[in-house]
């Protein structure tokens, strides 16, 4: 074993994988951060709205960052910001009717697009990699 072979290959299959993931992205007019902010909000159910705090905290950027996002997103009428009912101070962001649409779209087929990324293993290897990356991602993470 060697752990350049190891680093190396894992480098090399993460940026193979960013690459085949972006790509889909871009064919709905995505970044994979704007791509991140409509799937958390999605998650979020109805009437799929978070805070940009949480939508921040959910997709592990930045509040600066975040803002950013939110604002390419709203200038493309995917997402509107409102202020929040609960706190005058705070601010809500929700999905529109085209965001919402979109992101279905998009997830189908990143969801197609992740089955054929792990289609050259058998479900066997898929498994036995999924197992030894996470006692692995469980190690390197700190507690949380």
């Amino acid at each position: 074993m060697s752990p350049q072979g190891v680093i190396g290959r894992l480098h090399r299959v993460g940026a193979l994988l960013t690459d085949q993931l972006t790509a889909l992205y871009q064919r709905f007019g995505l970044s994979e951060g704007e791509f991140d902010v409509l799937a958390a909000l999605r998650r979020a159910g109805s009437p799929f709205e978070r805070a940009p705090g949480e939508l921040a905290a959910f997709t592990m950027v930045t509040t600066g960052a975040m803002t950013k996002r939110l604002d390419r997103l709203e200038a493309a009428g995917l997402v509107t910001r409102r202020p929040s009912t609960a706190d005058g101070r705070g601010r809500v962001v929700a999905l529109t009717p085209a965001g919402r649409a979109l992101i279905d779209e998009a997830f189908a087929a990143h969801m197609r697009n992740e089955r054929r990324l792990l289609e050259d293993l058998s479900p066997a290897e898929a498994a036995k990699l999924e197992e030894l990356l996470t006692v692995w991602l469980a190690r390197l993470e700190p507690p949380r």
